[in-house]
């Protein structure tokens, strides 16, 4: 029998007051899949994560999350996602340590996951530092550390690169990347990589959604579309 999917929308909608934010989206992801979400500014990209990650409900429609349903039964999808956002999620006059200890105790870890992940990401020599005080790079290590702590099995990732080089890229690709074998939402503005990462595209303008097909089957210059 085949795996239930990951996430299963029909029709949802999201509204800010009188605007929407997402309008009549449907679509689903297989367990095990990378849902790519490409859009300007403004199309609904954060309030989808936000959505699923059940910090925002729905106005409309039905979302299944991890084969429960929402907003009835958040309570148990919350433990099983890691959501990396544009904000780190971190208390800054905390350290990198002393908030990944916090995370872990949240969650009934022992510090040794905490540790671990530091030594992974190579964050041990600033570990002891207060976040406010790391460098944009550094803090998206630590925060990568925070998503994936508790080995969620969705991950929901607001441009997960952003801020890293090359190097640093390459240390958070096995927690994060396809070979983790999580099921992935990520929002991206690079057509070509984004593409070449996922399983099905997602492209939003003004909360609807103006492209959403496997992703092999998606052109670069389609998704450049959306941003003009």
């Amino acid at each position: 029998m085949d795996a239930a999917p990951a996430i299963e929308l029909r029709g949802v909608s999201r509204r800010y007051g009188e605007r929407y934010a997402l309008r009549d989206l449907s679509l689903t992801v297989a367990a095990g899949a990378t849902l790519v979400v490409f859009g300007p500014n403004g199309a609904g990209k954060s309030t989808l994560l936000r959505l699923l990650a059940t910090l925002l409900r729905p106005h409309g429609g039905e979302t299944v999350v991890l084969g429960e349903q929402l907003p009835a039964r958040q309570w148990a999808v919350r433990g099983r996602v890691g959501l990396l956002a544009h904000d780190a999620l971190l208390y800054r006059d905390l350290s990198a340590r002393e908030n990944l200890r916090f995370h872990a105790r949240l969650h009934r870890l022992p510090e040794a996951r905490a540790e671990e992940l530091l030594e992974r990401t190579r964050l041990g020599g600033r570990a002891e530092d207060p976040v406010r005080t790391l460098s944009k790079g550094l803090l998206q290590r630590v925060a990568v550390c925070r998503a994936i702590l508790h080995d969620p099995p969705l991950l929901l990732l607001d441009e997960p690169r952003a801020n890293l080089d090359p190097a640093a890229a390459a240390l958070i690709e096995p927690l994060i990347g396809r070979a983790s074998g999580r099921t992935r939402v990520i929002t991206s503005h690079d057509p070509a990589g984004g593409l070449a990462e996922a399983d099905l595209a997602l492209g939003l303008r003004d909360g609807r959604a103006a492209l959403l097909a496997p992703a092999a089957e998606v052109d670069a210059s389609a998704v450049e579309e959306l941003y003009r």
